[in-house]
C-alpha cells in the first residue's frame, strides 16, 4: 500500500511538473494558435499596471474609487482635487467584486482612504470574473490571494495564465515592464484614471434582459462592505450613468435597487438623476466619454456634499488631529 502511494504520489508530482513546464514552454514561444487556453495580458487594455503600480507609492488618501470601467473610467481624480480632495482610482476591466476583494486585501491599507466610493454596475454581480481575473494576475505579483481567487473561477485558462505569470514574475519581466501612458485613444492620468478621445455614441435598441445575480458575486461584495466596515472607512455605492436605452434593457432593475438598498449605505443610482445624452455625452451605450465624465463628476460631488458626506469626511480629519 505504501509502494502504491509513493508511487501515485511521484506521478503525480512529475505529471503536475511537466504540465507546468509545458504551459511555460508554450506561452513564451509557441504562436498564438497554441495559446487559445493561456492569456497573459501584461500592459493590455485599461493600464492595469500602470495603477497597480502606481497604487504601491500612494498612501492616506481622502477617497478611493472602486468597481469596473465605469470606475476608472468615470470618476476622474483630477476634478476632485479642485474641490480639495486626494483620491485613487483602483478600478479595472470588468472587475467583479471577486478582484476587488483581492485588491482590498493588497492595497486598502496603504491607501487608506477616509472615504470609498463603490461604483456598483448591474452587470458586475452577473459575471464569471474570468476577464479581469486574467487581467490582474497578469499586471500584478502573484501570491496566495491569486490562487484563491484563480480557484473560484474555475477556469482553465485562469490557472494557465497563473502559472506563466508566475514564471514571468520570478524572471523580472514584471518589474522591468514599462507600459506608455499613451496607447492609441487612451491617456493615463495619475490617480488611477484613463482618459479616452472624445467619441460619440449611436444610440440603438436593446433587447430587453433579466439580471441574474450569482450568489458568488453577492457573497463577496457583502464581504468587501464587511471588509471595508471594520477598517472605519465610509462607503458610498454609486451605480454610474449609462446609456438609457442600456439601462432601460433591465426588466428587473428595481431587483437590483432592492439588493443595493438593503445593504444599509448610501446608494445613488445616476441614471434616475442625471439628464445626460445618449449621443453627446456616451462613447459607447454604457461608457461616458469626457464631456459626460464632467457632467457625472460635477453631480457627483454636489450631491454628496448636499448629503454631507464631505463633512464626515472632514470631521475625520478632526479626530485624527
Amino acid at each position: 500500500m505504501k509502494k502504491l502511494l509513493l508511487k501515485t504520489g511521484l506521478f503525480l508530482g512529475a505529471s503536475s511538473l511537466i504540465y507546468i513546464v509545458s504551459v511555460i514552454i508554450i506561452g513564451e514561444f509557441a504562436p498564438s494558435m497554441f495559446k487559445k487556453n493561456i492569456s497573459y495580458k501584461i500592459g493590455a487594455y485599461g493600464h492595469l499596471n500602470t495603477r497597480l503600480k502606481e497604487a504601491k507609492n500612494t498612501s492616506n488618501i481622502d477617497i478611493l474609487f472602486l468597481g469596473s470601467s465605469h470606475s476608472y473610467r468615470g470618476f476622474d481624480p483630477r476634478i476632485f482635487k479642485e474641490h480639495g480632495f486626494t483620491s485613487f482610482n483602483l478600478g479595472s476591466s470588468s472587475q467583479s467584486h471577486l478582484q476587488t476583494e483581492l485588491l482590498l486585501d493588497r492595497h486598502l491599507q496603504k491607501l487608506n482612504p477616509k472615504t470609498v466610493i463603490y461604483e456598483v454596475y448591474p452587470n458586475v454581480f452577473t459575471v464569471d470574473g474570468v476577464e479581469s481575473t486574467l487581467d490582474i494576475i497578469s499586471n500584478e505579483p502573484n501570491d496566495l490571494g491569486s490562487v484563491l481567487m484563480a480557484l473560484e473561477t474555475f477556469n482553465i485558462k485562469v490557472y494557465n495564465t497563473l502559472i506563466l505569470s508566475i514564471y514571468k514574475n520570478y524572471t523580472g519581466y514584471y518589474d522591468s515592464f514599462k507600459e506608455p501612458k499613451i496607447k492609441a485613444e487612451d491617456t493615463y492620468i495619475n490617480g488611477g484614471f484613463v482618459e479616452k478621445e472624445i467619441q460619440f455614441n449611436s444610440p440603438s435598441i436593446k433587447q430587453s434582459k433579466q439580471l441574474t445575480i450569482s450568489p458568488i458575486q453577492l457573497k463577496a461584495f457583502q464581504r468587501n462592505l464587511e471588509k471595508l466596515k471594520q477598517q472605519h472607512v465610509d462607503v458610498i455605492l454609486v451605480q454610474a450613468p449609462i446609456n438609457k436605452n442600456t439601462y432601460q434593457s433591465w426588466e428587473n432593475i428595481e431587483e437590483f435597487t432592492e439588493i443595493m438598498n438593503s445593504q444599509k449605505l448610501p446608494y445613488y443610482d445616476f441614471n434616475k438623476t442625471i439628464k445626460l445624452d445618449d449621443s453627446l455625452h456616451f462613447s459607447d451605450h454604457h461608457h461616458l466619454n469626457q464631456v459626460g465624465v464632467k457632467l457625472f463628476n460635477k453631480d457627483l460631488i454636489s450631491t454628496l456634499n448636499r448629503d454631507n458626506h464631505f463633512d464626515q469626511m472632514l470631521a475625520k480629519d478632526s479626530d485624527t488631529e
